[in-house]
């Protein structure tokens, strides 16, 4: 059984913390997250663990303006005080350097609920790549 104010509550958390990238509020960002994240992103190394403030500003400071991102395809599940998320995900935006971004990668988000709050607890963002040979990451794919 679907519980609406559960899965509206977590969708509240992802929405916010989409808004936070996007306006680039680093603070606001890392509100969203627990204190022991684990997050696996597009950019080495492998593995990220806990909150780094520093680490985000510095990214955000790679873009000039907003940095566009539009989640499709979002499908929700949660049970008691754990949630995963998947989607496909439009990041947009111009770097420092001139260099346009425009690329679909796939996401995982895992949530859990303390204290009557859900916060991301792990990201999974990846992009497929070519099995050619080449291993070049597939980042022409739009679904």
């Amino acid at each position: 059984m679907v519980n609406i104010s559960e899965d509206a509550a977590i969708e509240a958390v992802i929405n916010d913390w989409s808004q936070a990238i996007t306006s680039k509020d680093a603070r606001r960002t890392l509100s969203c997250l627990t204190d022991d994240i684990v997050e696996f992103s597009l950019a080495p190394p492998l593995q990220y663990s806990g909150k780094d403030a520093d680490g985000i500003q510095g990214w955000f400071d790679t873009w000039i303006g907003n940095i566009g991102n539009e989640a499709r395809d979002v499908h929700i599940t949660s049970s008691g005080d754990v949630a995963f998320v998947r989607c496909l995900v439009r990041m947009t935006g111009t770097k420092t350097s001139g260099e346009k971004a425009d690329l679909w990668f796939r996401q995982t988000l895992g949530l859990i609920k303390r204290d009557d709050i859900w916060k991301i607890a792990h990201t999974h963002a990846s992009v497929p790549f070519y099995m050619d040979g080449s291993f070049k990451a597939a980042i022409d794919l739009t679904p």
